[in-house]
């Protein structure tokens, strides 16, 4: 790895609304708030473009030929920056997925991640279903960008380590969690989570995120914001709160990722075909056997 390596990553964040064009407003502005500001590329929220029920958000499912898609391909081409649409229910032939578009710097669409994991939960009394809503996907993502390699996935992702695992043994040094974590389960759990996979990785996390409104009821469900970065010793480097609106620029030092994985390298570690074995099982309280004390 080349000492010197820097990735210029946009973090955003807004609150995100079941009005498209509205979102679609604080989309651009993140957009070209962060190319402003030098950035490589910007990481988008899960559901940024619409945040609504399950059924409203099937219903206002995007294609690649939606306005909104086309508008944010033209500001990429416009600033030159790569985006990283980081979630939304992409309307395919046969299915819905939940998916995050990549969109390269001259406006074509590269390629897109189907989100592994779907949030099947009952959280605060409130049941989410996503896979009455879309269909998982199976393909894990990697993306380049000024040399710098990223994996790709989508909020819930964030609590199956073994995805992570794969993508770093794979190569990536940028892990990209875009979400739209429930307010409940982010106050818990959010920045521990983030952490421990940028920790046990050596790897940088990006997770850019949708913020819950200021009255109580306006939202679908209340999402909780605090877009993170972390670096891969586990400092936080920037926490967006719950500003309704905001991003901001964070420079990858891409030479800490070499640091940590050499300090500690687990990576190379790591056993996989152990892992997969069928573990011993011992019950305790009978008579230990002749020869084993």
């Amino acid at each position: 790895m080349t000492e010197g390596r820097v990735l210029r990553v946009g973090l955003t964040q807004w609150h995100a609304t079941r009005e498209p064009a509205a979102n679609l407003g604080k989309a651009l502005a993140a957009v070209c708030g962060c190319a402003a500001d030098g950035a490589d590329v910007v990481l988008l929220p899960e559901n940024g473009l619409m945040l609504g029920s399950n059924a409203e958000m099937r219903e206002r499912a995007f294609t690649p030929e939606s306005p909104e898609i086309i508008e944010l391909r033209q500001v990429a081409r416009e600033t030159g920056t790569v985006v990283v649409l980081g979630g939304m229910k992409h309307q395919r032939p046969d299915r819905v997925t939940n998916s995050a578009l990549v969109i390269d710097r001259d406006g074509e669409l590269l390629g897109a991640y189907d989100k592994i994991h779907l949030f099947d939960a009952r959280v605060g009394g409130v049941s989410f279903e996503a896979s009455g809503v879309e269909r998982a996907g199976s393909k894990l993502l990697l993306l380049e960008v000024n040399g710098a390699t990223m994996g790709l996935t989508i909020c819930y992702d964030v609590r199956f380590p073994e995805l992570y695992r794969s993508l770093a043994r794979a190569g990536a040094e940028v892990l990209l969690v875009p979400a739209a974590f429930t307010r409940t389960t982010g106050r818990a759990h959010w920045e521990v989570l983030l952490r421990a996979r940028a920790i046990e990785n050596g790897a940088f996390v990006v997770a850019s995120a949708t913020v819950h409104g200021e009255q109580p009821g306006e939202d679908a469900f209340e999402t909780y914001g605090h877009a993170l970065a972390v670096a891969p010793w586990g400092e936080v480097l920037a926490d967006l709160g719950d500003t309704r609106s905001a991003h901001r620029v964070v420079e990858l030092d891409l030479a800490a990722v070499e640091r940590a994985r050499t300090t500690l390298p687990v990576l190379e570690q790591s056993r996989p075909d152990v892992y997969a074995g069928v573990p011993q099982r011992l019950t305790a309280g009978r008579t230990v056997p002749e020869g084993v004390r």
